[in-house]
């Protein structure tokens, strides 16, 4: 591990810290550092210091990304807590830091007294992983309302970006490289504070009802194929409750892959292999996983 000592941060670093605590999956190995940036500004000065030969990984709520049990080679930087700014700028924009969570911005879009952003709270993560992927869930999706995005680059140089420099599509996100989103800035359409919120409140209960929340899991983990759903073709298959080590494919939604009994990375990331593999074989659909995984092999 390189060691490295940086100057003049309000941050916290972690050395060999196990990244277990910051994904749903309760799993993963330790990163080489952890930094816990305390604003974006301060993120900036750390990013200005990072050398250029060490590995960059980024972590929100850590719902959407498998951590391997070797852990993760250089530097992951945890926007929840400190990229945490949420604001409405004018009565049509909100700005929302990469490290609030989608539920937090569709409520307080609702309160507002808006709509258009209430699918959000069906999102287990933060804005930063909502724009990275183009998130959906309900027949949204977080690009359909997206004005502007705010991104960082390697030297810490933050730049306002226009829709136009992204290529955007289902669940994929085609970025500059080595540039970052930090936030995004949100339009609204007026609304009616209390159906919003109302709306929220149903869609929380449906997918309560739907999903194993409570659980540790990533959310989705495969993303719907064209003209199937990829939850029914894994039921289809007869692969709910398929176990792996302490990983196990969800009884309530097959789509979700649970760390039922102190799972390691490497069971979970054999069940996503097995699932694809079998269903690939079953009904000649190949299923691409919605999960980002990342580490040492």
């Amino acid at each position: 591990m390189t060691e490295i000592i940086f100057v003049n941060l309000r941050g916290k670093i972690l050395a060999n810290e196990p990244l277990a605590k910051y994904t749903s999956w309760r799993t993963g190995g330790p990163a080489d550092h952890v930094y816990l940036p305390a604003d974006l500004d301060d993120l900036s000065q750390f990013l200005q210091q990072v050398p250029l030969t060490m590995p960059i990984t980024w972590l929100g709520l850590g719902s959407n990304t498998l951590v391997r049990d070797k852990g993760v080679e250089g530097v992951v930087i945890i926007t929840q807590g400190g990229l945490n700014k949420l604001v409405s700028i004018n009565p049509q924009e909100i700005r929302a830091e990469a490290g609030v969570s989608a539920a937090q911005l569709a409520r307080y879009s609702a309160r507002l007294g808006s709509k258009g952003l209430e699918f959000m709270a069906g999102i287990p993560g933060t804005v930063g992983g909502a724009l990275a992927m183009n998130a959906g869930c309900f027949g949204g999706e977080t690009w359909a309302h997206v004005r502007m995005v705010e991104t960082i680059t390697r030297q810490g140089e933050i730049k306002l970006r226009s829709m136009n420099d992204f290529k955007v599509s289902y669940r994929h996100v085609v970025r500059p490289l080595e540039e970052w989103f930090v936030a995004g800035h949100f339009f609204l359409n007026p609304g009616d504070k209390e159906k919003s919120l109302h709306d929220i409140r149903v869609l929380l209960e449906k997918r309560n009802n739907t999903q194993p929340t409570g659980t540790a899991n990533c959310g989705s983990v495969f993303r719907n194929p064209p003209g199937h759903y990829a939850g029914r073709l894994i039921e289809e298959c007869g692969l709910k409750g398929k176990f792996v080590g302490g990983a196990c494919v969800s009884e309530k939604h097959a789509n979700f892959i649970i760390n039922q009994s102190n799972a390691t990375s490497a069971d979970i990331e054999l069940l996503i292999t097995t699932v694809g593999a079998i269903v690939l074989e079953k009904t000649g659909v190949r299923l691409i996983p919605e999960v980002c995984i990342v580490g040492r092999l």
